[in-house]
């Protein structure tokens, strides 16, 4: 079994890299676990005018190829768009009300309303949790994957050569056919 007291990614990318290629789902429930974390701490942090802001953040998980690598993203949900975007009367142009919460926006006179950065605060302030959540979901889970791969291990060399395990009547010799 792996050692709790990896600490950092790095140690984690060599336990990793030590043990060769691990399953998908290692990597995948690890960094959800992280980020339902930073995701919470959005929605908490997140400025409420009508409320659709809080109900439209959700995770959104990056579709790559590379195996042993999950992102996921905080991202609003297209299905509240015709809630969050705002096309001005007078001129015409649209805005995302996310972005402009975020970031601010500009004034007709030229004046400024800086933004509340609530996604960039509600990162900085659960980024240390999240990482130690992701490196103990990680280890949780190459844990089992190891405990797994040892049962299986036990099971195949305990039984006799030239046999495989039947469900109904226990092991049947391959030359034989009993």
């Amino acid at each position: 079994m792996i050692n709790a007291d990896v600490q950092g990614f790095d140690e984690l990318e060599k336990v990793i890299k030590e043990l060769g290629q691990v399953p998908q789902k290692v990597a995948t429930k690890a960094a959800r676990a992280g980020a339902q974390d930073i995701l919470k701490a959005t929605k908490a942090d997140a400025p409420v005018y009508d409320g659709w802001l809080k109900a439209a953040l959700k995770l959104a998980g990056e579709s790559n190829k590379a195996r042993g690598k999950k992102v996921y993203e905080i991202t609003f949900d297209r299905a509240y768009n015709s809630k969050l975007v705002k096309i001005s009367p007078k001129t015409g142009n649209r805005s995302y009300y996310p972005v402009s919460q975020e970031y601010g926006w500009q004034y007709h006179n030229g004046g400024y309303h800086v933004g509340q950065l609530y996604m960039k605060n509600a990162f900085m302030a659960t980024k240390a949790t999240a990482e130690q959540k992701i490196i103990n979901m990680a280890l949780a889970e190459l844990n089992k994957v190891i405990a797994s791969y040892t049962r299986d291990m036990e099971i195949s060399n305990s039984r006799p050569r030239g046999t495989y395990r039947n469900a109904s009547s226990g092991y049947l010799n391959l030359r034989t056919g009993r």
